[in-house]
């Protein structure tokens, strides 16, 4: 964590603090306590086995939900140094956006808000927080991982143009500058390793992306064409367009958060507007870049057969779950009274990696 951190960073000394008070650590701030809980739970090692866009275990190369949290942990704590934020709030941020994805990346959230229609659906954001504060249980006096309250904010508001949040725990409009930091290390994350993996799997060619101006820019900064192995091109072009918006966004931020003379954390969180935010020129870009991705990539005829089998996947595993609970592990089938039955089972699948949901609709 930086040294010096400005007025309307979150502080251990006006934290609002845990649910349950526990004793300081001696040499770890409760930040990286939380980040440190993130990392160790079970739902953060299970990302290893969950979709980003292509299903583990096809090629090793390609992104999964784990390795895009380092990532996105990585770009976070760079702003938030730069910008005197709290490194370690961010980082946990970060670290557990994702947790509350099911298998089989959006498809699977589609699959199992369908199903839970009648029962309040599903949304992932939600489902991380209730990954963190009921389901993880690795402590003998208290469920969940008893985060702390700006820890747990940042993964409620957490939004970007594929998150909408349904929060309707917290009462602030905003998270702090932190968990916004977390939203959009996000996207540029995702977008650029998107990037990189749909062309390294030749769904997407260079050509086709002669007109994406963030492209084309990265590959003439780069000297792509000087550049004879096809991978080292790719990697650097993905990077090269991290570097430039994730020094924009900290240029652009800077500005923004001097614009909206913010002075308190409070201000900051009843603030309706992000302030960690791009130059509406690189939002322009990132933007072109995005559609440029959904309609070639993520619409892609391969990723499209692949959803419809996910659909049934989820279908079958969520009626025989409900129809027979006792597969369930025991913890599961004693929040059946309290839950509802419906909201356990999907709790369980969306806990699932993609190999482990596949192996359990082989049990008959």
């Amino acid at each position: 964590m930086s040294e010096e951190l400005a007025n309307y960073a979150v502080s251990e000394n006006l934290s609002r603090g845990r649910a349950l008070a526990e004793k300081p650590h001696p040499y770890r701030s409760n930040f990286e306590r939380d980040r440190d809980r993130i990392i160790h739970c079970s739902a953060f090692r299970r990302l290893e086995g969950k979709t980003q866009v292509f299903t583990p275990g096809l090629d090793d190369y390609y992104r999964t939900r784990l390795t895009h949290s380092i990532e996105v942990a990585q770009i976070g704590r760079t702003a938030a140094k730069a910008l005197q934020l709290n490194e370690g709030l961010t980082e946990a941020i970060c670290l557990a956006h994702d947790l509350g994805h099911p298998p089989f990346g959006h498809a699977g959230e589609k699959a199992l808000n369908n199903l839970m229609a009648e029962f309040g659906g599903f949304e992932h954001n939600r489902q991380t927080l209730r990954i963190v504060d009921l389901l993880e249980h690795p402590y003998p006096d208290f469920t969940g991982l008893n985060l702390m309250y700006e820890t747990r904010l940042g993964l409620a508001k957490h939004r970007s143009p594929c998150d909408k949040p349904q929060d309707k725990i917290f009462s602030e409009p905003n998270c702090s500058l932190e968990g916004q930091i977390a939203d959009i290390a996000d996207r540029i994350a995702y977008n650029c390793h998107d990037l990189e993996d749909g062309m390294r799997a030749g769904l997407i060619t260079a050509e086709q992306l002669k007109t994406i101006e963030i492209f084309t820019e990265a590959q003439s900064r780069i000297n792509a064409e000087a550049m004879k192995d096809k991978s080292v091109r790719r990697t650097r072009t993905a990077k090269a367009i991290i570097e430039r918006l994730v020094s924009n966004c900290i240029d652009t931020s800077k500005k923004a958060i001097a614009e909206a003379n913010v002075k308190t954390v409070d201000d900051v969180c009843h603030h309706n507007e992000n302030l960690i935010v791009l130059s509406a020129e690189s939002e322009a870009k990132l933007t072109e870049l995005e559609k440029f991705l959904l309609q070639n990539f993520y619409l892609h005829k391969s990723i499209i057969q692949t959803a419809d089998k996910v659909r049934s996947w989820l279908e079958r595993l969520f009626e025989r779950l409900c129809q027979k609970p006792q597969l369930m592990p025991g913890y599961f089938q004693r929040l059946i009274s309290r839950e509802g039955l419906q909201r356990t089972v999907a709790d369980y699948i969306a806990g699932m990696t993609d190999r482990f949901c596949l192996k359990m609709l082989e049990i008959e």
